[in-house]
């Protein structure tokens, strides 16, 4: 048995010394068309303040079909970009009426779909997902139930609305600036190849190449994953195999970015280290001795429109898909050390 005791509206009826369904009318805001007394609302209200207690907000969303609630589903809170998301989805929920309910998948397909499914056993309103796979079937499922938008990435073959950054013209911005002062090799370190951000990440990469009328090199393009790790394996393995850095890296994530520069910080390279760029900014690059630029992405911009998708699902309209623009954050293109 619990230690613990868990306050029923029975317990706030007694101790106010009403009934039982005076107390729910009152606490539930329906004390003014029943024509409860003043003097009897008070006393509830007191006695309900002074144990914290409000009405279980799961039989409130069975009785009227409306949790208050949405779903968030990411793959991880450790992700600057996905915390940054998560936050301004939070904020922007509560303004809108909605409590924001967060589950993280890590990138795993059945932890994804356990995660959903207690997010549905909680009667949210809707859900958004940053998907974990390329496989539309769980989606396809869900978005039959109830309102559903993928952010941040997309799904093939699914017509399930998305909200994501155009990554593809900015990372093509990016690397175009490398090339355009000087730069004659750019090696590209990314994450899955299968997930959408990757694909218009590397073709962005590929159209800058190709509009500076360069030739993608054999051992330019490497895919791992998004993890911290795969980034510093990336950095020791094409040291180890060119006996060098190369001129230029490309990292597809913040988190790719710190296994680089862990890598050069434990060769004890760091002070001939590459030309770094990379997609996701974070306040802490400015605080290195490397000049990084960035693709900065407006997270508050992709909360904004797919809690939009949302509003407009729950209200019978179907939403468009949006391409966030995303801006680049310069910190030192011209500083080229080689």
């Amino acid at each position: 048995m619990s230690q613990f005791e868990r306050l029923t509206i029975d317990d706030i009826a007694r101790l106010a010394n009403v009934s039982r369904t005076t107390a729910s009318m009152v606490l539930n805001g329906h004390a003014e068309r029943y024509r409860i007394a003043r003097s009897t609302v008070e006393r509830v209200l007191a006695v309900a303040a002074a144990h914290h207690f409000s009405p279980s907000q799961s039989a409130r969303a069975l009785r009227s079909r409306k949790s208050g609630t949405l779903g968030l589903v990411i793959p991880e809170l450790t992700n600057f970009a996905h915390a940054s998301l998560a936050q301004a989805l939070e904020t922007q929920s509560r303004a809108a009426g909605y409590q924001l309910l967060i589950v993280t998948s890590d990138d795993d397909a059945q932890c994804e779909a356990d995660g959903i499914v207690q997010l549905l056993a909680r009667q949210v309103e809707g859900l958004i997902v940053v998907p974990a796979t390329n496989e539309p079937s769980l989606y396809l499922r869900c978005a039959k139930r109830l309102p559903l938008v993928f952010a941040d990435r997309r799904v093939a073959d699914c017509d399930i609305p998305w909200v994501v950054t155009d990554a593809s013209a900015s990372v093509t911005e990016l690397v175009g600036s490398l090339l355009a002062h000087g730069v004659e090799e750019v090696v590209y370190f990314g994450g899955q190849s299968e997930l959408s951000p990757s694909r218009d990440r590397l073709a962005g990469y590929r159209a800058a190449l190709a509009a500076a009328g360069r030739t993608e090199g054999a051992d330019w393009v490497h895919q791992r994953d998004y993890r911290r790790a795969s980034g510093q394996a990336l950095t020791a393995a094409w040291h180890a195999a060119h006996g060098r850095d190369p001129q230029a890296v490309f990292t597809g994530s913040i988190t790719l970015l710190e296994g680089v520069l862990a890598e050069l910080i434990a060769q004890d390279r760091l002070d001939e280290a590459p030309r770094l760029v990379t997609f996701d900014d974070h306040p802490l690059l400015d605080c290195l001795p490397l000049p990084i630029d960035a693709v900065a992405q407006d997270t508050a911009q992709m909360a904004k429109h797919s809690l939009a998708a949302i509003q407009a699902q729950l209200a019978g309209q179907t939403p468009e898909n949006v391409l966030v623009p995303a801006r680049l954050h310069r910190r030192g293109t011209n500083a080229h050390r080689r």
